[in-house]
């Protein structure tokens, strides 16, 4: 029996295994594929950017590893973008930093950036299909240092300030071209490395700055802002914490952003959005994946994916909540980096769909609690994945493993070329 008509009938015998728990399979796959995620550009080229500045790293950020084949400029890196939409189904969107700008090879400061910098990316995505979101980019400058909004140096301060509303301004840019709000995202690394005693100081410069930042209001743009755990170097004490954004956030209706890896691990990423989604008014999620510490590994289907999709489902907040990637790994070829995560985040979504959410909402609500953890064990071992191969097939993308041979083929005729 050929591939495709092995899916087919493996499909069918799934949507009545499906159907007899009351689960509507063909509405999940109609969900699915509205589950639009903001790929992250800076997995392409190991978040260098484009920028013609003296790039002195830090600031808490670092890619590990030398795979051959990076992107090196901005057409290498829309042509990998396009490569992996090829492998992916649905509509998405393009998670740009600013130092991913059109400088034109000048050296443009990060306080002189303009939606200038930024018009042939508009244009390249629509002509792609996608839409745009944005990120400030505070760390790898000679202005970097330990702090940045949070710095008492008026200078330094004043010039981290102007970025972020120079970025803001080219977000609201990206959104009225688009014709759909840009998600601007803000996250600072500041913070020392060993112990700090006036944590409250920094705290409130930084409450001051994001003050200024958001005086300038705009209709096309959406502020979200994201806390860390530590930043390498700057393990002892962060600005900008999870609870500082949080509090800002409920007190300004700001979005807040949760970054996976930017708790500890065994914190419950799934367990906030319950609560968050009383409070503020959407969320921005950066799904990766830590091992041990902040490391931005490729995004996997595990329980805490797993988990984070199904708590989102099951408060039917997926008009709500925003999902994006935020992984960098230079050790594998990044452009299966890219697919790997991708697909993983939408196979949770998948199970979280696929859920018999109702009964086991009914199960709880009557008090029958080993009926709840019986159908929830039961669930797990559901033919989700002859779903997740029929959903492939439906949009023309490659089936299960097969992608591996198309990344393979792409990186022996383009990747494997770049010096």
């Amino acid at each position: 029996m050929k591939k495709n008509a092995l899916v087919e009938k493996s499909y069918e015998v799934a949507k009545e295994r499906y159907q007899a728990l009351g689960v509507n399979v063909d509405e999940a796959l109609e969900k699915l594929k509205k589950v639009s995620i903001s790929i992250h550009c800076w997995q392409a080229d190991d978040v260098t950017g484009f920028e013609k500045l003296d790039n002195l790293g830090g600031g808490g950020i670092q890619a590990t590893g030398n795979y051959p084949g990076k992107a090196r400029n901005i057409d290498e890196l829309r042509k990998d973008i396009e490569k992996v939409l090829t492998l992916i189904a649905g509509d998405h969107r393009l998670n740009l930093h600013e130092i991913y700008g059109d400088f034109g090879g000048k050296a443009v400061d990060r306080d002189q950036v303009e939606p200038e910098h930024f018009a042939s990316w508009m244009q390249w995505a629509k002509e792609t299909g996608l839409k745009l979101d944005f990120n400030s980019t505070s760390f790898g400058h000679p202005k970097s240092g330990d702090l940045t909004l949070a710095n008492p140096d008026k200078g330094i301060r004043n010039f981290w300030i102007e970025h972020t509303k120079r970025c803001r301004a080219v977000s609201e840019a990206m959104g009225k071209f688009q014709n759909d709000p840009c998600i601007m995202n803000l996250w600072v690394h500041d913070g020392m490395k060993d112990l700090t005693v006036n944590r409250l100081m920094y705290r409130e410069i930084l409450e001051k700055s994001l003050d200024e930042i958001f005086a300038t209001k705009y209709d096309n743009m959406k502020d979200c802002m994201e806390s860390k755990l530590f930043g390498i170097a700057l393990e002892s004490y962060t600005v900008g914490s999870h609870d500082f954004y949080l509090g800002y956030g409920a007190k300004n209706n700001k979005i807040v952003t949760l970054d996976t890896g930017h708790f500890h691990l065994t914190e419950s990423v799934a367990d906030k959005i319950s609560s968050m989604l009383l409070f503020i008014p959407e969320i921005m999620l950066h799904v990766s994946r830590p091992i041990r510490w902040d490391s931005d590994h490729v995004t996997i289907l595990n329980d805490d994916t797993t988990e984070l999709a199904k708590e989102i489902v099951r408060a039917n907040a997926l008009d709500r909540v925003h999902i994006g990637l935020d992984y960098f790994d230079a050790s594998i070829n990044r452009i299966g980096a890219y697919v790997i995560g991708i697909r993983a985040t939408q196979k949770a979504f998948l199970q979280a769909l696929l859920e018999p959410t109702a009964t086991l909402k009914a199960y709880e609500a009557n008090g029958q609690y080993f009926e709840r953890l019986a159908l929830l064990e039961e669930a797990k071992s559901l033919p989700w994945n002859a779903v997740w191969d029929y959903f492939c097939l439906q949009n023309n993308i490659a089936v299960g493993e097969d992608y591996i041979t198309e990344i393979q083929q792409y990186e022996k005729d383009v990747t494997s070329k770049r010096n």
